[in-house]
């Protein structure tokens, strides 16, 4: 027979395991959610993944996807920022481990690994054509992130002066992601002669702020 001060005691174990269990069943359902606002991106496109529609591929009610995601601005955001931060890590892989011999080389270590991954997820190509204020912010602040880090890896390469001003990157920035705009207008795919125009222009650009040649 347990003693009095047993069966007056807590389930310790069984109180303890409830909040991992909530835990585990929200991230179970925002994975839901986000999975499904993914599926729905691809196949249909931005018009057609409302909170109604995500919610019933998820098989979850749209009264409960408001206990996850607030608006369908957030649901656009979280996945557009999963996006870019996984572009960013293979992006700064590249721009560490080539051998930068040409501002080319530097413009290829960017625009590869953006076309691929536009190729391969088109749900990210429709986030990021889609200009909404959070998502223009998110598209905003990876772009400059990633004109600090190229501009640092070209003036360490001796590919642009020291003097060169982060603006100049950054307009580079701004003009690619234009362009890349226009390439998956034209093609679902990333329209191949439009990229490799905007290779052409950017590192033309970018070329301009060159360290003279020696004996100049």
């Amino acid at each position: 027979m347990p003693s009095s001060s047993d069966r007056g005691a807590p389930d310790v174990t069984r109180a303890s395991g409830r909040p991992a269990t909530v835990q585990r069943r929200r991230i179970e359902r925002t994975e839901a959610i986000l999975g499904a606002a993914e599926a729905l991106l691809a196949e249909q496109g931005y018009r057609a993944a409302t909170l109604r529609a995500i919610g019933e591929r998820a098989g979850i009610p749209t009264s409960s996807v408001y206990h996850y995601f607030g608006d369908r601005d957030q649901v656009d955001a979280e996945l557009l920022r999963r996006h870019l931060a996984a572009l960013r890590e293979r992006i700064t892989a590249r721009l560490n481990a080539r051998e930068l011999r040409t501002v080319r080389d530097a413009v290829d270590a960017v625009v590869d690994p953006l076309l691929a991954h536009g190729r391969r997820t088109p749900a990210f190509v429709r986030l990021w054509r889609e200009k909404t204020a959070p998502l223009v912010e998110l598209g905003r602040e990876f772009d400059e992130s990633l004109a600090e880090r190229t501009r640092r890896v070209l003036v360490d390469h001796a590919l642009i002066r020291p003097d060169t001003p982060l603006l100049a990157v950054q307009l580079a920035f701004e003009a690619g992601d234009r362009l890349f705009d226009v390439a998956f207008e034209r093609s679902r795919r990333g329209d191949t002669a439009t990229v490799d125009e905007a290779r052409r222009l950017v590192t033309a650009y970018l070329e301009t702020y060159a360290p003279p040649a020696p004996g100049n």
